[in-house]
């Protein structure tokens, strides 16, 4: 039988586990192929969970800078800056991922489990620069 101690350490521990563990709990899973009916057209499933925290597997694309608060999640390894290349290179299943804290970047290789809140809509960062038609803010990711 659990004691009221244990239920409070327990708890305790588990609200103050590492990137945002807690929220993939709660969270709403959302793979990239359910993003978009076609080219700009998002699915209904994406519109029905704007403002909703939501779960996402897939890859870090490369920062373009150490210590941002932002990255490119991608649905596949990119070894390359997507900001970098030509628009004809420029992935179709990319999300828009923004951080509360300073980004501790993995392998592109490594896949990881993001959860966060799901926005859509034209929008262009007033920090970053970036114009995004869907982003995860506030997230939060660990290795999958």
């Amino acid at each position: 039988m659990l004691s009221r101690r244990s239920l409070l350490f327990g708890g305790l521990a588990l609200a103050a586990t590492p990137q945002g563990t807690l929220n993939a709990y709660a969270a709403e899973k959302v793979a990239f192929h359910e993003l978009y009916e076609r080219e700009t057209v998002l699915t209904e499933k994406v519109k029905a969970l704007d403002g909703t925290a939501v779960e996402m597997v897939g890859y870090m694309a490369p920062p373009l800078k150490a210590e941002a608060k932002f990255f490119v999640l991608t649905g596949t390894p990119m070894s390359f800056c997507p900001f970098c290349e030509t628009e004809a290179q420029w992935p179709s299943d990319i999300v828009l991922v923004l951080l509360d804290d300073v980004l501790s970047a993995v392998p592109f290789n490594v896949r990881i489990r993001m959860s966060g809140t799901l926005e859509f809509g034209f929008e262009k960062d007033e920090e970053t620069g970036f114009v995004s038609l869907i982003r995860l803010r506030s997230a939060h990711f660990r290795r999958a």
